[in-house]
Formats: C-alpha cells, structure tokens, sequence
C-alpha cells in the first residue's frame, strides 16, 4: 500500500516497474536485449542486468520513448566491453522503429555494492530499475526515504556538469544533435528539480510532468520554465531554441539553488 507519492506506509520509495507492465510493442526489443546482453557478457561475466525508464513502468510510447537498461559485471567494465554495449545500443536502436534510442549503464557489482554508491547508484538500483536477469542487488541495500543525503548523492553535481553540457551545446552542429542533447538536459533538469524539493514534499515521482508541477509548488518563480523543460524531454523536436534558454537560465539556478539547499555531492574517485 502506498500513499500515493510513491511511497509505502513506511514512508520508504516503492520500486518502480515490472516486467509484466512491459507493452507488447516494446516486448521484443526486450527479449532481443536480453539474447543480446547473454551473447556477449555471459554468466561468467554478467551478475545481474536491470530495466528502468518508462518501458518497465508501461508508459512508453511507440517511436517517442527510448529503452534503457543497466548491467552488473562481476568485474569492472573495460573499454572493450564499453564498444561492445555501445555496437547492442547501435544494433536495437537501428533494428526497432518502436524504441528511439538505446542507452546502456555499464558498472562493476562491487561499486554498485559500495558505500560511496550507496545513495546514488545503489538506490537507483535498488528503487528504479527492474531486474531483468541474474541476483537483484537489491537485497543488499537498504530501503530508501527521501531524504537531503540522498538528494544530495544523486543530483549534487549539477554544477560541476554546466560547463561540459555547455561545450556540447555549442559543439553540437546537426539538429539531430541538438535534439538528443535537448532531450537529455531537459530530462536531467526536470529529475534535478524534482530531488531538490523532494525532502519537502516527500514523495516521488519519475513522471516528468509531475515532476515539474511538484517543483512549481516550492518555486513558482521557476515553474514555467520547468514545464517546458518538462515538454521538451518528450518532444525536443518542438523546440529548437529551448537548449540555449536551459543552459543559460534555468540550469544555472538551479545548480547554485541545490547547492545552497543540500550540499555538494561527494566526490568520486
């Protein structure tokens, strides 16, 4: 039973997604990721694989959303297995009209496990993906409330990232381009926005709509700008000068803004 902001009685993050609550036009993308992830990684080397976003939450939309995956090694990844998820990324992107893009983490099991992860990529393990094969790391962690540590782990480094989002922007010459990048910082703005207020509203949501309308709550000022940011992480194509506006405007704020309210992220290695 959850309290309808995505959290249990407990007030700790119900996991999102099922496998079940995959769509059937998105099914056999899946199942060719899967043959494809086994091919080339195997039991020896593969620990366990998991599906987040939208395809396992089962508000994906043909030919609009994209699929995303994330996979455990047992060891840490090498730069041969980085080309040979980017090649499965290339292949069932280009083989599925129904996917537009494919995207792929790749980490080692005992980074995912450690303490510096805990609150970063251990909870996005543990409270946004789905196991799709092999032990859930799951049972390793602990349970997740929505707390300043765990936005600070997150989504603490939005400062530190300006300056190369920048230098793609500008380096970004197609409108292919452009649009991939819109996409990508206008979703990573939204889900930044929803983590800063989150301790405040506490709940959560990966619906990026909401997100947005969360946000404008706590910070009004800011909150037409974040729709469109919102809008523009499902359909980038309609609006071609939104990248510079976000990078400029509401990207900065928002940066300092986190940082006054949560803190640094810690470093990493």
């Amino acid at each position: 039973m959850t309290n309808g902001t995505g959290l249990d009685r407990d007030g700790c993050f119900v996991r999102e997604g099922a496998l079940d609550r995959v769509s059937a036009p998105f099914a056999p993308v899946v199942a060719e990721l899967g043959a494809r992830i086994r091919e080339r990684f195997g039991p020896g080397r593969l620990h366990s694989s998991y599906l987040f976003g939208s395809v396992p939450r089962g508000t994906a939309v043909p030919g609009v959303s994209d699929l995303d995956a994330l996979l455990a090694l047992r060891d840490e990844p090498t730069d041969a297995d980085r080309a040979a998820v980017s090649a499965v990324e290339q292949g069932l992107d280009a083989a599925f009209p129904q996917v537009d893009g494919v995207g792929i983490l790749l980490f080692g099991v005992d980074r995912l496990r450690s303490e510096r992860e805990r609150y970063d990529h251990g909870w996005f393990v543990a409270c946004l993906c789905t196991p799709f094969s092999g032990p859930d790391l799951a049972a390793e962690l602990p349970r997740y409330r929505p707390t300043s540590l765990l936005a600070r782990e997150t989504n603490g480094d939005l400062i530190h990232s300006l300056p190369g989002l920048r230098e793609k922007a500008a380096a970004a010459t197609t409108e292919a381009e452009r649009i991939r990048l819109t996409r990508g910082v206008a979703r990573r703005l939204v889900r930044t926005g929803l983590t800063l207020v989150m301790p405040r509203w506490g709940g959560w949501t990966s619906d990026l709509a909401e997100s947005a309308e969360v946000f404008g709550r706590y910070y009004p000022a800011y909150a037409e700008q974040m729709c469109a940011a919102a809008h523009a992480a499902r359909t980038p194509a309609a609006y071609p000068e939104l990248l510079d506006e976000l990078l400029t405007g509401l990207a900065p704020w928002l940066a300092a803004e986190y940082l006054a309210v949560h803190g640094a992220k810690a470093p990493r290695p």
